[in-house]
């Protein structure tokens, strides 16, 4: 990424990846009937641009498919555990397990269930119940620095997950520990499975409480824009002496138009007619990065 133009290219690989990486993941619910929709579609592009972004300085996250489990890497957690399906075709993708393993999604004695497993290539840590994974990157962070050891720990957490207590218990620990090795993504959305954040129990002024826990909070104004993500990112990454959180907005079953910014999709897999309307849209869209008009 030596030139503007390489960088703009580089932008439009992630977005050709995102829509790709949809299409795999409506057909993964699909053929499952079973799924969290909303909030998988909601965190595609920031798992793109954790796991495919290019900085100047290298890779976003330094990793390697062939050795899962490495301790000589950088550290990936998902938080939001319900939005496992998102996290399962990026590794699919990049061959930390066949991609096979994605049409048994969610049956019986399949190693791809509903919440990360550290049985599943490329998982760090188990998560599901809200701020548990949270936590644990929290101490996984804390690990890493007591061993002088320079890995970063890179976790994605849902918004709903700041409504709970053990979530803030882990963000004054980190702040305690001064942990620059730990950036987390927030996936602000806005919506939860009973409806708008803001009425269900509000977590505003989200910047303000990090800044005021003694975190570094940066913005980015859209979480699916990836030249914000990678310069968020970026900045987070030459944060010293305290950790990074990256508030991103974002739009709840972003990808597919009926589904945008609304709660009932939370927890709904689509209809065979709905499936008829997402997928073609999807398609034409990938179709037009690989033959730009």
């Amino acid at each position: 990424m030596a030139t503007i133009e390489s960088f703009v290219e580089h932008l439009r690989f992630l977005e050709k990846t995102s829509v790709r990486l949809r299409i795999d993941l409506l057909r993964m619910l699909h053929n499952a009937q079973s799924g969290h929709l909303g909030g998988s579609l909601s965190v595609v592009e920031m798992l793109v641009a954790l796991y495919y972004g290019q900085l100047p300085r290298g890779q976003v996250m330094r990793y390697d498919p062939e050795k899962p489990g490495s301790e000589e890497q950088d550290y990936f957690v998902l938080s939001k555990g319900h939005a496992s399906p998102a996290l399962y075709t990026v590794l699919a993708d990049l061959e930390f397990f066949n991609k096979e393993e994605l049409a048994d999604f969610r049956q019986v004695n399949s190693m791809l269930q509903a919440y990360p497993s550290k049985k599943i290539p490329g998982i760090t840590l188990c998560s599901g119940s809200p701020a548990f994974g949270f936590a644990g990157a929290v101490g996984l962070a804390m690990a890493l620095k007591a061993e002088r050891q320079p890995w970063n720990v890179f976790c994605l957490v849902g918004d709903g997950e700041l409504q709970d207590g053990q979530f803030w218990e882990a963000v004054l620990l980190a702040h305690h520990y001064k942990l620059d090795n730990l950036i987390v993504l927030v996936d602000y959305n806005g919506l939860q499975m009973d409806g708008s954040l803001r009425t269900t129990v509000t977590v505003e002024p989200i910047a303000d409480k990090f800044e005021g826990f003694g975190w570094k909070s940066i913005h980015v104004i859209d979480g699916h824009n990836f030249e914000d993500l990678l310069i968020g990112i970026e900045r987070g990454l030459e944060i010293q002496r305290r950790p990074t959180v990256l508030i991103c907005r974002t739009v709840k079953g972003k990808g597919v138009a009926f589904a945008e910014g609304k709660a009932s999709y939370h927890a709904e897999v689509l209809s065979d007619q709905e499936m008829s309307a997402a997928l073609p849209a999807l398609e034409a869209q990938l179709k037009s990065y690989n033959h730009p008009s």
